[in-house]
C-alpha cells in the first residue's frame, strides 16, 4: 500500500478493498505499507479527525509533538534491528527519506520496530509476521531504499514458493 495522502482520505479511498486487504494479510500474504500505507496498518489515526485503520498492528497514529519541524521531511538515520526481514543485508543503520506530519505509536507487543531519532524515538518501520510497514519512503531513499524493496520482493517470492 503506497502512501501519499492524509489518513482519512487514504483509508476512505480503499473502500471495500480494506476488508480484502485485511483478509489476505491475515491469511499470510505479505503486505507492505509505505508512509500513509504504513499508518493505515494501525488501529486508528487522529489526522484531521478520528479515523479507523485496518487494525493489523495495534497502535494509534498521532501528530508529531510540538517543538519539531513539521512536516518531518528529509533524511534520517534509522537503527535497523537484525531480525527485521526488510533490512536483511543492510547493516545496523542506514539513512532513509521521510515526509510526514503524523507517526505511529506502536502498542503491539508482537511487532518488531525500527526507530529513528526525531527528538524522540520515532517508529520508522514495523514488522508483524507477514505485515511490514515503513514510515519512510524506500522509493525515495536511493540504493538503500531499493534494497528494502528488493528484500520485500524476495519475501513475496519465498511466500509464493511455499504456495501461500
Amino acid at each position: 500500500m503506497p502512501g501519499v495522502a492524509a489518513f482519512g482520505y487514504a483509508i476512505s479511498a480503499l473502500g471495500s478493498l480494506a476488508e480484502l486487504i485485511k483478509k489476505v494479510a491475515l491469511g499470510g500474504k505479505p503486505l507492505l505499507g509505505i508512509c500513509v500505507g504504513f499508518q493505515m496498518l494501525f488501529d486508528e489515526s487522529s489526522e484531521y479527525g478520528r479515523h479507523n485503520g485496518l487494525g493489523l498492528v495495534s497502535g494509534s497514529v498521532i501528530s508529531i509533538p510540538p517543538g519539531r519541524v513539521i512536516p518531518h521531511m528529509g533524511w534520517n538515520l534509522v537503527e535497523l534491528p537484525e531480525d527485521m526481514d526488510l533490512f536483511a543485508g543492510l547493516g545496523s543503520e542506514k539513512y532513509f527519506y521521510f515526509a510526514h506530519s503524523f507517526y505511529a505509536e506502536v502498542a503491539d507487543n508482537q511487532a518488531k520496530v525500527a526507530f529513528t531519532d526525531y527528538g524522540f524515538d520515532l517508529p520508522a518501520s514495523v514488522q508483524k509476521a507477514n505485515i511490514y510497514g515503513t514510515q519512510f519512503h524506500p522509493e525515495k531513499s536511493g540504493k538503500t531504499g531499493l534494497r528494502v524493496l528488493q528484500n520485500f520482493y524476495d519475501i513475496c517470492k519465498r511466500n509464493s514458493d511455499k504456495g501461500t
